[in-house]
C-alpha cells in the first residue's frame, strides 16, 4: 500500500543562505507559484522576524492564490528575556498570517549553555511556551528540533525531553534536524527508531519529519533512510541549495519517492514537472545549472559514443535507471543527437500550437534550438522567447516591426556626476520608418525607452509593459571582459508575466534581443486575445 508523505520546501529561506544565492521578492513569488504547480505541500517563505524582505514577501503573497501548497513562516522560540506576548519574533510570525508556522528550538545541551546561556530547564520552558502561544493562531504548527542528532548523541535524555515539551506545546510535527550535516546513514536509523518509541510511549499521534544538511554528502541518503522508517515529512531545497554545503536536495528525493519507494504525495504525482522547476530556480537565482545533477541535470541522461549509445538505442534501460521523461528531462545521444522532439511537442501543446507528431517542422525547431543552445541560449526562464522561436519556425509569427539600427552612447563629463546615456533607434513599422532617441539610466534602460517611444504610436498597449527584472550571466569567464553573456529579462503587463532571453558577445546586443522578444510577445498575446473575442 502506498504510504503518504509530505514535502516541505525551504528554498526561499534555507536555500537563500547559500553563498551567491539571492532572490528578489518577485523571484520568490515566481518560485512559489512553480512549487505550487509542482505539488509541493509546504513552502517555507522566510523568517519575518529577521529581515524586511521576508515581511514584504508574506504581504505580497496574501494576494497570490496557491492551488495546493500551504505557506509557512519560520522563526525561533521566544527570547528568554521576553514573555511570548511581548516577543517580537513570535509576533512577527503571527502577523505573517500564514496557514503554517515552523519554529526551531535547541536540542543540544551545548547550544543551551553556550549559545543561549541559560539553564537546561529554561530551554524546555521556551519550547513549550512558544508553541503553546502560537497554537491558537495557526492551522499547522511544526517544530524543528535544531541539532537534534548531535544533541541526542551527546545527551539523549535531554534531546528527547525537548521533543516532549514540543508535544506538550501542541506541535503537529516534530522535525529532526541534522543541522551540522555530519550524520551518516547508519547513525540515523537507531536514533529515529528511539524517537518513534518515545512518541509511542507518550501515546501521542504527533508525526515526525527530517531536515538534513549535506556537509558529509549524505543529506539525501539520510532523508531517504528516515522516510523508509516511517517518517512522514521531509524538508529540503530545490537543487540542494543551502548554507555551507547545502540542504537535502528535493530534486533527488522526490523522484526517489515517486519511482523507487512507493510513497505518495501530490509532488510525486507531478514529478514530470521536476526538471523545469529545478532549472527555473537556477535561472531566477542567476546561477548556472549543475549539468551533472542526478535526475534533472542536462547530462543525467546524456550518452556519448561506444557501446553505451548502441545499447541505449536498442533499450534505454541498459544504461538508464529511469526513463528521463518521467522527471521532465530528455535523453541526449551526444554523437548523434536525437533529443528534443518530445520537448517541442510538449511545449507546443502548452502554448496552444497545433503540430502533428510527424511534422517535419519539429526537426527544424529542434535543429534551431540546439544551435541556439550551443550559442548559450537557455529557455527554462524565458518561455516567451521559446514560443516566439516555435511560431517563427512555423511561419505564423507576425513581424510587428523591423529593426533598421540602434545606437547607445554613454558620456561621463564629470567624475562627480553620474554618466549620461542616450539611445537612438531606427525601426520600420508597416512600411513607415521611425527614428527616435531617449535618455535613460544606462544603455539598456535608454534602449527600452527609445523602443517604446518608437512603437507606442502604433501599439498603445505597450505602455502597459513593465520590465521587472534584468539578469546578466557570463557564459565564458576565461575571456574576461570579452566574454559571451546571456541576458534574461522578466516583463509583465496587467494580465501576465513572461521571460525573454538574449545572448551575444556584446551585452547591449544581448539586452536588445531580449527587449525585442518581450515587445513581440506582448503584441502577439494582445492579438491572440483580440481574435479570441
Amino acid at each position: 500500500m502506498t504510504r503518504q508523505v509530505e514535502i516541505y520546501d525551504t528554498t526561499l529561506r534555507d536555500g537563500t543562505q547559500a553563498e551567491n544565492f539571492n532572490l528578489s521578492v518577485n523571484d520568490k513569488i515566481r518560485i512559489s507559484l512553480q512549487l505550487d504547480e509542482m505539488g509541493i505541500d509546504f513552502i517555507e517563505g522566510g523568517w519575518p522576524g529577521s529581515n524586511p524582505q521576508s515581511v514584504d514577501f508574506f504581504k505580497a503573497m496574501h494576494g497570490v492564490p496557491l492551488k495546493h501548497s500551504r505557506l509557512s513562516a519560520f522563526g525561533s522560540t521566544r527570547s528568554f528575556a521576553n514573555t511570548p506576548e511581548k516577543d517580537p519574533n513570535l509576533q512577527a510570525l503571527i502577523e505573517a498570517k500564514t496557514p503554517v508556522i515552523t519554529i526551531f528550538g535547541k536540542s543540544w545541551d551545548i547550544h543551551v549553555f553556550d549559545a543561549l546561556r541559560i539553564e537546561l530547564a529554561d530551554n524546555l520552558l521556551l519550547i513549550e511556551e512558544s508553541l503553546r502561544y502560537l497554537r491558537p493562531h495557526v492551522g499547522k504548527l511544526f517544530y524543528d528540533a535544531e541539532h537534534f542528532f548531535d544533541g541526542f548523541k551527546k545527551n539523549a535524555e535531554y534531546a528527547l525531553a525537548t521533543l516532549g515539551k514540543a508535544i506538550d506545546g501542541g506541535a503537529d510535527c516534530l522535525i529532526l534536524c541534522d543541522t551540522n550535516g555530519g550524520m551518516l546513514p547508519q547513525e540515523v536509523q537507531p536514533i529515529i527508531e528511539r524517537v518513534q518509541l518515545f512518541v509511542k510511549e507518550r501515546g501521542n499521534t504527533v508525526s515526525l519529519g527530517i531536515h538534513t544538511h549535506n556537509d558529509s554528502e549524505t543529506a539525501v541518503a539520510n532523508s531517504l533512510i528516515a522516510l523508509s522508517l516511517g517518517v512522514r515529512q521531509v524538508q529540503g531545497t530545490m537543487n540542494g541549495y543551502g548554507e555551507r554545503c547545502g540542504n537535502a536536495n528535493l530534486t533527488s528525493i522526490i523522484p526517489a519517492l515517486a519511482l523507487k519507494m512507493d510513497c505518495g504525495c501530490e509532488a510525486v504525482r507531478r514529478v514530470g514537472k521536476l526538471t523545469e522547476t529545478s532549472r527555473l530556480v537556477d535561472e531566477l537565482a542567476n546561477l548556472p545549472s549543475n549539468k551533472y545533477q542526478p535526475f534533472v541535470g542536462r547530462s543525467a541522461f546524456a550518452h556519448k559514443g561506444g557501446i553505451h549509445v548502441s545499447a541505449v538505442k536498442r533499450n534505454p534501460l541498459t544504461y538508464e535507471h529511469i526513463e528521463p521523461e518521467k522527471v521532465g528531462n530528455i535523453r541526449r545521444v551526444l554523437i548523434s543527437d536525437q533529443s528534443g522532439k518530445s520537448n517541442v511537442l510538449h511545449k507546443a501543446k502548452k502554448f496552444g500550437i497545433n503540430i502533428e507528431d510527424d511534422s517535419p517542422v519539429i526537426a527544424t525547431i529542434v535543429r534551431e534550438l540546439k544551435e541556439l543552445e550551443n550559442q548559450g541560449f537557455q529557455y527554462e526562464g524565458a518561455e516567451a522567447s521559446f514560443e516566439l522561436l516555435m511560431r517563427r519556425a512555423l511561419g505564423t509569427q507576425k513581424n510587428y516591426f523591423r529593426l533598421k539600427g540602434f545606437r547607445a552612447i554613454n558620456t561621463k563629463c564629470s567624475m562627480e556626476q553620474p554618466p549620461e546615456t542616450e539611445a537612438t533607434v531606427r525601426l520600420e513599422v508597416g512600411g513607415e520608418e521611425i527614428h527616435t532617441a531617449a535618455m535613460g539610466n544606462g544603455p539598456v534602460n535608454a534602449l527600452d525607452i527609445a523602443l517604446r517611444k518608437a512603437l507606442v504610436h502604433f501599439y498603445p498597449h505597450l505602455q502597459e509593459v513593465d520590465l521587472i527584472d534584468y539578469k546578466v550571466r557570463v557564459l565564458s569567464g576565461e575571456h574576461g571582459t570579452g566574454a559571451k553573456v546571456r541576458v534574461l529579462i522578466e516583463s509583465r503587463d496587467t494580465h501576465e508575466q513572461w521571460g525573454t532571453v538574449g545572448v551575444s558577445l556584446n551585452i547591449i546586443e544581448a539586452s536588445w534581443q531580449a527587449l525585442v522578444d518581450s515587445m513581440n510577445y506582448k503584441l502577439m498575446r494582445d492579438e491572440q486575445k483580440l481574435l479570441a473575442k
